[in-house]
């Protein structure tokens, strides 16, 4: 069995997004996953905040939510790891990139693997956490060629 993910362009994004399959099968083989499945959702701003704001009672707009589904403790236990959905509102994204003067392509990346790291059990709201999922995040992204 293999890692299995679909990416779901809910917004038709009009840029080449295929270099996340790179940047996802290193995190993963570096992370030793294997047999798991999750996706990625691209959604608007009228979606991340509704999410936002359903999901974690802040009403506003994010970049990047990721919902674990390991973390729920009636997870059932097989041979496919379901891990859960990540959602990237592109228009933070592209706003993001600008902002940082990166390109789109570093921004998704970072925003994926920072999501995929979320799935997997890192968090950073402790600093030593932070050190920690934030130096992983660096490794990949340099790993996959993707720089600042």
């Amino acid at each position: 069995m293999k890692n299995t993910y679909e990416i779901n362009d809910l917004v038709n994004v009009d840029f080449d997004y295929r270099y996340l399959n790179d940047v996802i099968e290193l995190l993963l083989k570096h992370e030793q996953i294997k047999n798991a499945y999750f996706s990625i959702i691209f959604v608007d701003d009228k979606e991340i905040k509704r999410i936002n704001k359903e999901y974690r009672g802040i009403d506003k707009v994010t970049d990047v939510i990721s919902f674990a589904l390991e973390d729920m403790s009636d997870n059932i236990n097989n041979d496919i790891r379901i891990l859960g959905d990540i959602y990237i509102c592109i228009p933070r994204m592209l706003e993001q990139a600008t902002y940082y003067g990166h390109s789109i392509k570093r921004e998704l990346s970072f925003l994926t693997v920072h999501g995929m790291l979320h799935l997997l059990g890192y968090d950073h709201m402790k600093e030593e956490d932070e050190k920690v999922m934030f130096g992983l995040q660096e490794l990949i992204l340099n790993e996959a060629g993707i720089k600042r």
